[in-house]
């Protein structure tokens, strides 16, 4: 996921994505129900974008999946802490006042085996009072496929991307194809990545919480539309 396309990845979201928002969104809900939070691990934090920024508010790690995307954030965050690891079985070894797994990242959990496992390795790493927020992927119900071609571009002097990618029908689970075309002075390359999600229900995340020993609140509007689970750990 994102291996060939994570040295393109922030200058396609860039053209309509606000990572410092949505960071300071983030502060303030961690920051309502843990004042005075200072430690955060960000899990699938990708390329650092919404580390980047929560970095100047914490004392913040990141881990993902994919070597690719943590290269790129290790050139953002040189001094921060960066993992590699499974967000479904990981074990750092340390406990934090927030965790946070955001822009729809569970989805790659696929399954309702391991977004419980998921759920439940964050919740093992929440100090007592912890804050746990998780931005969900679209649920069955809410997915708009199949409706035609989706296209991002990006059009910088020395950078040309055009991503495309169609959004097939899906029950559980969602396949994406994304089509790049990537021009820089070096030349031009084509690819395709294959995404895989899984689409889970509300009932779905909360089971995941409540297994874990949380009791989620949820906002069905979220940072970006697409809803928000936040719960904070018992003493």
């Amino acid at each position: 996921m994102y291996s060939r396309s994570a040295r393109v990845y922030d200058a396609l979201y860039a053209t309509f994505k606000d990572f410092a928002a949505e960071a300071e969104q983030v502060h303030a809900l961690i920051q309502s129900r843990r004042p005075g939070a200072r430690t955060l691990l960000d899990v699938a934090c990708g390329t650092g974008a919404h580390l980047e920024h929560l970095a100047g508010l914490y004392e913040a790690e990141g881990l993902d999946l994919s070597p690719e995307m943590l290269a790129v954030a290790r050139e953002r965050l040189p001094a921060a802490r960066l993992h590699e690891g499974d967000m479904s079985d990981f074990d750092l070894g340390r406990r934090f006042d927030a965790v946070v797994c955001l822009f729809s990242s569970i989805g790659y959990a696929l399954t309702r085996e391991r977004l419980r496992a998921a759920v439940a390795a964050m919740a093992r790493h929440l100090e007592p009072g912890g804050v746990l927020v998780v931005e969900p992927w679209f649920e069955p119900d809410g997915w708009r496929g199949p409706s035609g071609p989706y296209s991002l571009f990006v059009d910088e002097p020395d950078l040309k991307v055009a991503r495309v990618n169609l959004s097939p029908e899906a029950r559980d689970t969602v396949v994406l194809e994304m089509h790049h075309v990537i021009g820089t002075p070096e030349g031009v390359e084509s690819f395709v990545e294959r995404h895989e999600l899984g689409m889970f229900t509300r009932e779905d995340y909360l089971e995941s919480f409540r297994a874990a020993g949380l009791e989620p609140e949820h906002d069905p509007e979220g940072l970006m539309g697409r809803g928000l689970y936040l719960a904070v750990r018992g003493a």
